[in-house]
């Protein structure tokens, strides 16, 4: 018989590679195969359905594989684990690489869409943008709490923290002066970074026409339209827009028996950078209501008013995220009415 199944562990430099026939028997067990020998393993073999855990690297291997015919499932590891505990077999690599042949033959496995060269850049700039803007914060917290050693508190507020550190300079002893100032030339250098990765995004963003149509949804902007098309792509790996609302962990937990539906807390599963921007954007869009009297407006000040800003929020948020879902899967033929946009 031959190999239908594989399951592989990615690791840095040694794989463990685990496959299996029609029969559900064992016909390929490598616990060690070198990075230079994986790809000619995997090019000699039939094409079979391959599964990975999706980490680093994997959807480059992913793309790699797909080029002898072989269809590629990436796996979050969090749904690998109880396979691999339900073997008794402890924890190493071949055992790893068994429970991901498995796990990936299951008819109700939700699996990582796989990205292209071109997503995986675009979310490259945004994880560099993003390393910046907490390093940016992380900086200004230090100088707060340094200066506090000498008895100077200022606010929270950067801008008002920049605006009024000036006039504390010369109250600080020469080197904690010296550190202080350079630590402000710092932070500057960096904003300057996050403005060009901001400029970068605006200009992918003009330059895509999926980017483009999101954009007219309120409360998504280019680094929020740049981000979802870079991770979901045109969104065919959902089958409806709360599946991606529940991806993101925009909807709450259920936990319902016996017919009695229980509904917890916002999951906050997945992406927690999209969830974010959603989140974000959702937060702008309140912000901005002002007396505007659409339909949106209307519904979106009454739900505040009914069950408070956060919840409507979220409610904001998970309702943006199924309209990207609906922009992305239909393109032109979803069109948005007025009101919505």
């Amino acid at each position: 018989m031959s190999i239908i199944t594989i399951g592989i562990d990615l690791a840095k430099n040694v794989f463990a590679v685990h496959g299996v026939n029609e029969a559900g028997r064992a016909e390929l067990v490598k616990p060690k195969v070198s990075r230079d020998q994986l790809l000619p393993l995997i090019a000699q073999l039939p094409p079979c359905v391959i599964g990975m855990e999706a980490c680093t690297g994997a959807h480059h291997w992913a793309r790699q594989f797909r080029q002898f015919g072989h269809t590629v499932r990436l796996i979050a590891p969090k749904f690998v684990t109880p396979y691999r505990m339900s073997g008794k077999r402890g924890k190493n690599d071949a055992a790893d690489a068994a429970a991901i042949c498995e796990a990936v033959t299951r008819p109700q496995m939700r699996f990582v869409p796989i990205k292209d060269e071109h997503q995986q850049a675009t979310l490259t700039l945004h994880r560099t943008r993003q390393g910046f803007v907490e390093e940016r914060t992380a900086l200004y917290n230090r100088i707060r709490g340094l200066i506090a050693e000498f008895g100077i508190i200022l606010p929270q507020k950067v801008e008002r923290l920049r605006r009024e550190i000036g006039a504390h300079l010369e109250d600080l002893p020469s080197w904690a002066n010296r550190c202080v100032g350079d630590m402000l030339e710092h932070a500057d250098r960096l904003d300057e970074r996050i403005h060009e990765y901001d400029r970068a995004m605006a200009e992918s963003a003009r330059a895509d026409d999926r980017c483009r149509r999101l954009m007219q949804l309120p409360g998504i902007g280019p680094t929020s339209a740049t981000a979802l098309v870079a991770s979901i792509g045109h969104g065919h790996d959902f089958k409806h827009g709360r599946q991606l609302a529940a991806w993101l962990g925009l909807v709450p937990g259920q936990y319902s028996s016996g017919g009695k539906a229980r509904l917890g807390r916002i999951t906050k599963a997945g992406d927690g950078y999209l969830r974010s921007l959603l989140v974000l954007g959702a937060r702008a869009v309140l912000n901005s209501l002002g007396d505007k009297q659409d339909r949106h407006s209307r519904w979106a000040r009454a739900l505040v008013e009914r069950r408070g800003y956060w919840r409507a929020t979220i409610a904001i948020a998970a309702k943006n995220a199924r309209l990207c879902w609906a922009v992305l899967t239909y393109g032109e033929a979803f069109r948005l009415t007025a009101d919505a946009a």
